[in-house]
């Protein structure tokens, strides 16, 4: 007998597995394992998602009129330009269902998010991943694996899990590298935690030309993940695509009534930049100095890195046991390695304090 069978490339696909929230028998547990706001969403967020609330009987603004233009506002770009959905996650698969397909290949750097390779896979296209060095993106060896295959170029910036990040200049030079039909993809989900001043987010690459987008979350530093919004920014023609390729009703009236209050409350904003940039710094200098490696983070996390997966694997187990949850990179292809959020400060102390008394028992 015959049965209904997934196009090819779906069976390939390992499902996303994303950072846990719960330690059974553990009541308080510190949940550092998904990349969240710590501080949550801001006030004007929060009632303004209560409020939308009252009309859960009436559809949404299909085309998320008022959030584009709240968007536009807020970071100076043009509204008709800008399309919304639901996190950056559909925003990904929409633009590799729309320009790639079996045959075609999707380039990504080497430890970058899985979301790429999943979503290629889906299409029935190829991942490719392009090495590393010293595990940031390598402009040199993402233009060495160009092919006349490639249709997507994907770079994490800052980078997820690694929190490394390309500088302007480089981003640049990618773009100017790319052949003109291959689109750049810059995913730039933790663009408002970074303070360094060579960083561009990627609206001035989209700028005058028709091969770049850049992608945006309310996830991250708005607080807003569970309501999975996000946004595009790019070049007319790709823009028309996407909300040709998007359901009508794609993001939620409570979302988009929160996304518009969270942009425009920057004491919100501020204040969480600032935590993150004082907790992440201090988390990089006190558990580096229990011996492990943690590489120079621009987003609201940090690597570690032990000399083993055994003794990631321990450390990860020993952490979970005590309501402590980090994040396992072994699908990253990191598996000597754990990712921590950057928390509270209580959660931040009570994460160094357990590695500090697993690595003296160990």
């Amino acid at each position: 007998m015959t049965k209904p069978e997934p196009r090819p490339g779906v069976m390939d696909v390992a499902p996303y597995v994303g950072g846990s929230h719960e330690v059974e028998g553990v009541d308080r547990v510190i949940v550092l394992s998904a990349n969240e706001n710590p501080l949550g969403p801001g006030e004007p967020a929060r009632q303004a998602y209560l409020t939308a609330g009252e009309t859960l009987h009436r559809y949404p603004d299909g085309g998320a009129e008022e959030l584009r233009q709240a968007i536009g506002r807020c970071f100076g770009l043009a509204p008709e330009r800008i399309v919304c959905g639901a996190g950056s996650d559909e925003l990904i698969a929409l633009l590799i269902r729309a320009y790639a397909g079996p045959g075609d290949e999707v380039l990504q750097s080497q430890y970058g998010f899985l979301m790429y390779a999943i979503s290629a896979k889906t299409a029935g296209a190829t991942p490719v991943l392009a090495p590393e060095t010293n595990l940031t993106a390598d402009v040199d060896a993402l233009l060495d694996h160009v092919t006349e295959r490639t249709r997507l170029v994907f770079l994490a910036n800052p980078n997820n899990p690694t929190g490394s990040y390309l500088a302007a200049s480089e981003l640049l030079r990618l773009r100017d590298n790319l052949p003109a039909d291959v689109i750049l993809v810059i995913d730039a989900a933790y663009a408002e935690y970074v303070v360094e001043a060579d960083y561009e987010a990627g609206a001035r690459l989209v700028d005058g030309n028709d091969n770049v987008v850049m992608l945006r979350t309310f996830s991250k530093i708005f607080g807003l993940a569970a309501l999975r919004l996000g946004w595009a920014y790019g070049p007319p023609a790709i823009i028309d695509v996407l909300n040709r390729m998007r359901g009508p009703f794609n993001t939620t009236a409570p979302a988009q009534a929160a996304g518009i209050a969270a942009v425009g409350d920057t004491a919100h904003i501020e204040a969480s930049r600032a935590h993150n940039a004082r907790w992440r710094a201090w988390l990089t200098q006190q558990i580096g100095g229990l011996g492990l490696e943690v590489p120079p983070s621009a987003g609201n996390f940090v690597l570690v890195r032990f000399t083993s997966q055994g003794k990631a694997d321990a450390a990860f187990r020993h952490l979970w046991a005590r309501g402590v949850i980090a994040r396992p990179m072994g699908a990253y292809g990191l598996a000597e390695s754990i990712r921590v959020t950057v928390g509270l400060e209580d959660e931040n102390r009570a994460l160094v304090e357990t590695l500090r008394e697993h690595l003296e028992a160990s």
